[in-house]
């Protein structure tokens, strides 16, 4: 089935944004021929979709609509390409287009750190699960690294017992595998010396940012606001908003697909939808000042409200 013999899906992907990702899943497939020899029942866009749609929407596996190809096929390719690096590759590619289009380097020289304790699912094994001695929170915890621009270099996912020194040391090696042009890095008072001492060794010059003394509620902090950005651009992927994967490897591969289906519509220039429709009466925005017939904006505004 395709995409075309059914209706959309707010978070189906667009042709355009499509040719950006099909080189890499073609490639792919070539590579991994059939074991018959046939070409596969389900299109590689129909399988990107089913996943986009879970991420999105944050349904159980076999909660698929019957309209998109079923569990088995897409968990198959989703599990295939978290273990062989796929789903990585498609978002690094993704992310030195974002840059580019931004006018910087393909490798950033500046990250962000910071954690996120989520909850866990019932179906988490507990050895990869724990309690937040901090936020007295159970689950797991979430590590990422994100440019100035806040698109992810590394992520990683631990039991929400595992201190965030160890996760910040995790981070900054795997920043330097991704991004080797790395030298700074700012984190918050979570990360203590060890992660401060670890990154010099790696010639990454990692600064603690402080909150302002007598600051209250949320404040964001100067170069850490960024990565706290995309913690809370992530969680609009309803699969985010608690860990619900029974491997810690899945709950990375889901950031992945989370951050790449936002980097897809930077880069197509289309928006997110929301969770909630907009209500009804709520006219849509005006962009400019000449439109519906015509009329200039100034006289579109009901008389009395001009009195």
């Amino acid at each position: 089935m395709g995409v075309g013999e059914r209706p959309a899906y707010p978070s189906d992907l667009s042709d355009e944004a499509w040719r950006l990702i099909r080189p890499v899943l073609a490639t792919w497939k070539a590579r991994h021929p059939s074991v018959s020899g046939h070409a596969g029942r389900y299109e590689m866009r129909e399988i990107m979709n089913a996943i986009l749609y879970q991420a999105r929407t944050g349904c159980q596996w076999r909660y698929l609509p019957h309209d998109l190809p079923p569990k088995s096929a897409v968990y198959y390719y989703f599990g295939t390409w978290r273990d062989d690096g796929t789903a990585e590759t498609i978002h690094d590619l993704l992310r030195w287009q974002v840059r580019e289009s931004r006018k910087r380097h393909e490798g950033p020289t500046a990250v962000v750190l910071d954690s996120q304790t989520v909850r866990a699912s019932t179906n988490a094994p507990k050895d990869t699960t724990g309690l937040d001695p901090g936020k007295k929170s159970p689950g797991r915890k979430r590590g990422i690294a994100t440019d100035v621009l806040g698109l992810v270099i590394a992520a990683v996912v631990v039991a929400a017992s595992v201190h965030d020194n160890a996760i910040g040391i995790a981070l900054l090696d795997k920043v330097v595998r991704a991004a080797p042009t790395v030298t700074k890095a700012w984190a918050d008072a979570g990360f203590k010396n060890a992660v401060v001492e670890h990154g010099a060794g790696l010639g990454i010059d990692l600064e603690i940012v402080q909150r302002e003394p007598g600051a209250r509620g949320f404040t964001p902090e100067p170069k850490r606001w960024v990565v706290e950005q995309t913690l809370g651009t992530l969680m609009l992927h309803r699969r985010l908003a608690r860990d619900y994967e029974a491997k810690p490897a899945s709950s990375v591969a889901v950031i992945h697909w989370s951050m790449a289906d936002v980097m897809l519509r930077r880069l197509t220039r289309t928006t997110t939808p929301t969770w909630r429709d907009p209500p009804p009466w709520h006219p849509a925005p005006v962009t400019s000042g000449s439109v519906d017939e015509g009329i200039p904006r100034q006289d579109r505004v009901p008389a009395a409200a001009r009195l």
